[in-house]
């Protein structure tokens, strides 16, 4: 076992290179500072954001891309504080995360010292766990210990909250003695990972029975890199699949069991085929008010095999018939392996095919068509965007209308390549993730889809990617308005539209966008909507940013009124005709 004397400080950043951290995002100041001078000599690369929420979301898009945690580090007080809404949008999300926060020296702990904040106590209901470091032989354990709980399990953020006085090479009371391998103290926490026999034999015969089955997958799919074994379960039974905002890709667009996503801004087959299903096989997801709409007339008729590793999730929102707590790779691969072996019954599911071919048919995703004089309209710039890019690309949106237009326009074919913010539903969370993203993999396409609401909060992180070399393309829609507020005024408030309007002409984008080193464009007619787009693919020496200046009266449909139950779907005007 090799030991070395060494500070608090070097200790911290040695023990993140022992932990495979290759990138981390971060803003230095006085109670960090001291790590940051360790950073100079070593591996990784410091990615210098222009807010602290930067680094956080930059941190959560390098995880969602890869699987691996992201790392980011800041100071104390308001830079611990900047970065609450990205770890909160990671705990919601099961984002595994570290962050490193500077603290002011224990001694001062409690005392109002400049820039303290109870950075622990503030956290501690959004992270999977948090520690406060009060000894610096203490650190390689808490840094292995915090990244095994990030990444276990369900996955989700973990913060370390690092007092000045421990890392501080000047103050005696940082020295340590280095050893590299450090054994972590975690008694309690044994995430449960293999699935009781007898709850898959109790769920295989339930799929067995069934005679309108759906698969709901969630997110927790892709947490566990369980998409290759989903697709081998739905092609096994022949059952049909939705997929939740969280798990775009994790079963591809284009396959023919593929029904489409749930939920609010669903699309029909998706959404009615769960309200009449008899069984939902819910894989990793976990029955969010956003995909069962009024809970009491959610799939009234629907039995429940519910997968999940957290056991805190199953019969949280909806009581399950048979409930299996483990890895959901693990529990599909059993299922696979039960429904092989027993076979996937014999009930006739044709009545139940052909239904779901009708709704497809009578309902697509659609809009009305572009005419002459009308503004561009949002869909057509994702289609375009879509055709015109590898089916590789990896995109990102912020939260409103384009982010349910990137959903349900795009044509999600790979796992990993959609990154969004779901639960917390975090305004700005476009371009800082699609840094993170594009850090992680420089060879691939990484588009961000924002809104010009959510452009407002997060855009200067493209002074980082100017400066950091991160080639990322932004796809921004701007209809002047905070659109999905806008459209809510207007289908439920009698059209009194209250704070919603931005403005036309301020702020200039595209100036603003060069000023911050991108290339910038900006598109008002359809017709160079393809060109554009075409430009800034070409593009790869810098960001680019494409103003798509669009309609403000577009809408986002299908939709389920807050409150409503799925069987109330609003689909588009000229659908409305249809038989149901």
């Amino acid at each position: 076992m090799t030991t070395e004397r060494m500070d608090g400080g070097r200790a911290l950043i040695r023990a993140l290179e022992h932990e495979g951290v290759e990138v981390m995002f971060g803003l230095p100041g006085g109670a960090i500072l001291p790590v940051y001078d360790p950073i100079i000599d070593s591996s990784i690369r410091h990615i210098l954001v222009r807010h602290e929420q930067g680094a956080g979301h930059m941190a959560e898009g390098y995880a969602h891309a890869t699987g691996r945690p992201g790392v980011a580090m800041v100071t104390s007080g308001p830079a611990a504080t900047n970065i609450v809404t990205p770890l909160c949008d990671a705990y919601l999300d099961s984002v595994p995360m570290v962050v490193i926060t500077g603290q002011v020296p224990y001694a001062a702990i409690g005392t109002d010292a400049f820039q303290e904040c109870d950075t622990t106590g503030i956290t501690q209901s959004i992270t999977k766990h948090n520690f406060l470091v009060t000894d610096p032989q203490d650190i390689p354990r808490t840094i292995k210990e915090a990244f095994h709980i990030a990444t276990t399990g369900r996955p989700g953020p973990v913060l370390v909250d690092i007092p000045k006085d421990i890392v501080d090479p000047t103050n005696p009371r940082s020295e340590m003695v280095w050893e590299d391998d450090v054994e972590m103290d975690l008694p309690g926490y044994r995430p449960q990972v293999e699935v009781d026999p007898e709850a898959i034999r109790a769920a295989a015969k339930l799929v067995r029975d069934a005679e309108r089955p759906v698969l709901y997958v969630g997110g927790g799919i892709l947490k566990a890199r369980a998409a290759e074994v989903l697709r081998e379960l739905a092609e096994l039974t022949g059952i049909g699949v939705v997929t939740t905002l969280m798990a775009r890709g994790a079963f591809p667009d284009s396959h023919e069991l593929c029904l489409g996503m749930p939920g609010m801004h669903g699309n029909y087959t998706a959404v009615t085929a769960m309200q009449e299903a008899d069984l939902l096989v819910a894989l990793g997801a976990r029955f969010d008010d956003r995909v069962t709409g009024r809970l009491e007339g959610f799939a009234p008729e629907a039995r429940v095999v519910h997968v999940d590793i957290d056991p805190a999730e199953l019969g949280k929102v909806r009581r399950p018939d048979v409930a299996v707590q483990g890895d959901v790779r693990v529990a599909i691969e059993a299922l696979v392996a039960e429904l092989s072996d027993g076979g996937t019954g014999e009930v006739d599911r044709s009545a139940w095919r052909s239904r779901i071919s009708g709704w497809q048919e009578r309902f697509p995703l659609a809009y009305e068509p572009w005419v002459p004089g009308d503004a561009l309209k949002p869909q057509y710039v994702i289609e375009q965007l879509r055709d015109a890019t590898p089916a590789d690309t990896i995109v990102t949106s912020g939260v409103g209308q384009h982010q349910m237009w990137a959903s349900q326009y795009w044509t999600f074919d790979y796992p990993y390549t959609w990154i969004n913010s779901g639960g917390l539903g975090t305004m700005g969370f476009s371009i800082p993730a699609a840094i993170g993203a594009k850090v992680a993999y420089p060879e691939r396409m990484v588009w961000a889809i924002d809104g010009d609401g959510c452009f407002q909060m997060t855009a200067q992180e493209l002074v980082t990617a100017a400066v950091e070399d991160i080639p990322i393309k932004v796809a921004l829609l701007n209809n002047s308005y905070l659109g999905m507020v806008r459209q809510w005024q207007e289908m439920f408030y009698e059209e009194r539209y209250s704070e919603v309007f931005l403005s036309k002409e301020v702020p200039d984008y595209k100036m603003w966008a060069e000023s911050m080193g991108c290339h910038a464009i900006r598109i008002d007619d359809p017709d160079e909507v393809d060109s554009a787009i075409a430009q800034a693919n070409e593009v790869d020496d810098r960001p680019v940013v494409i103003d798509f200046r669009v309609a403000a009266d577009e809408k986002v449909f299908p939709m389920v009124p807050s409150g409503k139950s799925n069987s109330e779907l609003v689909v588009p005007e000229f659908q409305r005709d249809q038989p149901r």
